[in-house]
């Protein structure tokens, strides 16, 4: 590795030598800078600082050939050079995204970490950038930058961050903070000696070995407190606070008497707000976070934090389950938190530490740009059409394929973290079944069913004009359990994809016909003539006309016809079949004139009863109306009037021709009666068309 930083920052010397930075002063300095935090402030090792040289280097100039270097400097430079092209929209909206992009760029985690020096040194310079420029920078800084050095325990860095963004964000409340802080600062110094000296001895006369940490807030740390807990400065307690860290044993029953017996002695010097006190070690947190806060007030009413914990408890706050940003409110996911706790050990034990064995960074989602620059979050595995339908349901509904980098891809092509990707559409591009192949959101998968269902739907209805307007060149029925009968033999279970595939020309219409045809005449070409017992109740005698009454005609051996059903009144015939007696059909039956030239012998004069009686007769009214909602309670209307009564209503709409198509089927006493609502309806606003079937 010998000279590696040299050689790195030659490259950078000569590519970047006509580049100045803002306020005119070469380009190069910024660079120098950054290896100066990554070496002094950090301690990263020579690796590092030559990443930082070949990133600026590299960025501007890719075709360099840096390939001489190490593995581990191109992972870091590849990283960097990355994380280089974000340029979010909107930050504020969507930091949490952005810090996972910037954290998934991070093959080598410790990519981050020069990423926060980088931008460190940016807002040591600030100054020198245009006021747009800062805006956007001191942004990106408190929602992205400052919240990674929290979740890194560069606590330095941090408060270094927080206090630059303070002054150019908030300049007149920060002068007001920073002022007081130092206005005060004598009393803070005087308050430490007093504060800690009778503790010291104490501690020391009862053999606990400890030291301290102390520290005085930042000026942002005390401008949010005040503007949370809606206090002026002087009301934050923990402006100056000390953390007792006691070197024992890890043995937890002895550990938290001698945190308890610390306590003591604090609260034995100063009085205690017991309001303040937060008991973490009998009940610790539920991140394992253990530790003991309590506020406490000298003789002067002068405030003061006191943490206490162990040197177990400490280092499992700053580096195990329960870090610090862990339980300050601070959004992670578990594999995250390990993952960020590497890049610790890594900071603190350079040596020790390779690359290659440390965890990789989150890798359950893709983070993905749209060409405006917009980020989308998807799942690992996401295509081209995900990315449609993540935009919007049109765009994937209408995706035909996509480019990335300018390249035309297809709808099946996977996406990876940082890809810029444009999508295609066409008018004329629907969604198919194989789609649903080809992509691993739930958003897409959802959309494209409802999409394919519609399209189902819409088939299905061109299906059924198709075989009503067929049917009706035909003169042929088709009742509702010979369709049943139909479907159940060519395996459909539903009704609309039936009919859509009749639409497709899967199942072809004169299929239908030999089927309707073959049934109504299947009982009887088989069979010869035999003769039917008739029920002599309604017998004529030798001229051989039965006489039907309407209340028994459900009897043994008559049956009406369902293919035309007979209402008293009608002009009937009988027809005699093989098992189920006398068939009644109306002489306008669909299926009359075949049977009547077929099967003359069979035929059986028959005629109603001078009565209707009390009997009930099916029948069916089939109305085309105007696609009018006023058309259909109309109808209902008229029905009421009359005595029939009501078994089925059923409304299709025709898209074609603008119209509703309305089935309707009725109980009624007789013809006369099925006649007079046929005239009422008929006469009706809205009403085209009635039939009875």
């Amino acid at each position: 590795m010998e000279g590696i930083v040299e050689r790195s920052r030659e490259i950078a010397a000569d590519v970047l030598r006509d580049e100045q930075r803002s306020d005119g002063s070469p380009f190069l300095g910024h660079p120098d800078a950054v290896a100066a935090i990554v070496r002094d402030e950090l301690g990263l090792p020579a690796e590092c600082c030559a990443a930082v040289y070949l990133h600026e280097a590299t960025r501007t100039h890719p075709g360099i050939d840096i390939s001489a270097f190490p593995p581990d400097v191109l992972t870091m430079v590849d990283g960097l050079n990355k994380i280089s092209t974000i340029k979010p929209k909107d930050t504020r909206l969507e930091a949490e995204n952005y810090k996972k992009l910037i954290v998934q760029y991070s093959t080598d985690p410790r990519v981050t970490v020069l990423k926060i020096a980088d931008r460190l040194e940016v807002m040591r310079n600030l100054a020198i950038f245009p006021k747009s420029a800062r805006d956007q920078k001191i942004l990106e800084t408190l929602m992205l930058y400052i919240p990674l050095a929290h979740q890194l325990g560069l606590y330095n860095i941090k408060s270094e961050l927080e206090n630059i963004y303070f002054r150019y964000a908030d300049p007149e409340q920060y002068r007001a903070i920073t002022n007081k802080l130092k206005a005060t600062e004598r009393d803070r110094e005087r308050l430490m000696k007093e504060f800690i000296a009778p503790l010291e001895t104490k501690l020391h006369d009862a053999g606990i070995v400890y030291k301290l940490k102390i520290r005085t807030k930042t000026a942002y740390s005390i401008y949010r407190k005040m503007q949370v807990q809606k206090v002026p400065f002087e009301g934050v307690y923990d402006v100056f606070a000390i953390r007792f860290i006691i070197d024992c044993e890890q043995d937890p029953k002895l550990e938290k008497e001698l945190c308890w017996k610390v306590y003591s002695y604090v609260t034995e010097e100063y009085e205690p707000d017991t309001s303040r006190l937060r008991d973490w070690l009998t009940t610790p947190r539920p991140n394992g976070y253990e530790s003991l806060h309590i506020t406490v007030k000298n003789k002067q009413g002068n405030a003061l934090e006191v943490q206490i914990r162990t040197k177990r408890m400490d280092y499992e706050a700053e580096n195990g389950q329960a870090a610090h940003w862990a339980y300050k409110g601070v959004q992670h996911e578990a594999n995250m938190d390990r993952w960020l706790r590497s890049v610790r050990y890594a900071l603190e034990h350079p040596a020790d530490t390779k690359p290659e064995d440390l965890p990789q960074p989150p890798s359950k989602e893709i983070f993905v740009f749209t060409p405006t620059g917009e980020l989308r979050i998807l799942s690992a595995g996401a295509t081209v059409l995900d990315f449609a339908f993540n935009i919007h349901t049109n765009i994937g509904v209408h995706c035909t394929g996509g480019r990335i980098g300018g390249k035309a891809v297809s709808i099946r092509e996977k996406l990876h973290t940082g890809d810029t990707v444009e999508i295609m559409t066409s008018r004329n591009q629907k969604p198919n079944r194989d789609w649903l192949n080809y992509v691993v959101s739930s958003k897409a998968r959802t959309k494209i069913k409802q999409e394919l269902d519609a399209e189902e739907r819409k088939l299905a209805a061109d299906g059924r004009e198709l075989l009503e307007r067929r049917l009706k060149n035909w003169k042929l029925e088709w009742p509702d359990d010979l369709q049943q009968e139909f479907m159940k033999a060519h395996r459909y279970t539903s009704v609309i994809p039936f009919m859509a595939d009749i639409a497709r020309e899967v199942v072809d219409v004169n299929d239908i016909k030999s089927y309707i045809l073959a049934n109504a005449s299947a009982s009887t070409e088989k069979e010869p003539e035999q003769t039917v017992k008739k029920n002599t109740a309604f017998s004529t005698g030798s001229d051989e006309i039965l006489v039907i009454n309407a209340k028994n005609v459900r009897g043994l051996d008559y049956k009406l016809a369902k293919c035309c059903n007979p209402v008293f009144g009608d002009d009937v015939f009988g027809f005699v079949t093989r098992t189920d007696g006398i068939k009644i059909h109306r002489m306008g039956c669909p299926n009359a004139a075949q049977l009547m030239e077929k099967y003359p012998y069979r035929i059986q004069k028959v005629v109603w009863q001078e009565s209707a009686s009390s009997g009930d007769f099916q029948c069916t009214l089939n109305i085309v109306a105007d696609r009018e909602q006023a058309a259909i309670s109309s109808i209902m209307d008229v029905i009421s009037q009359f005595k029939a009564s009501l078994r089925s209503f059923n409304v299709n709409e025709n898209s074609r021709g603008g119209t509703y198509d309305i089935s309707v089927r009725l109980l009624v006493p007789s013809n006369m009666e099925l006649d007079k609502i046929i005239s009422q309806i008929n006469n009706l606003k809205h009403i085209l068309k009635v039939k009875r079937s």
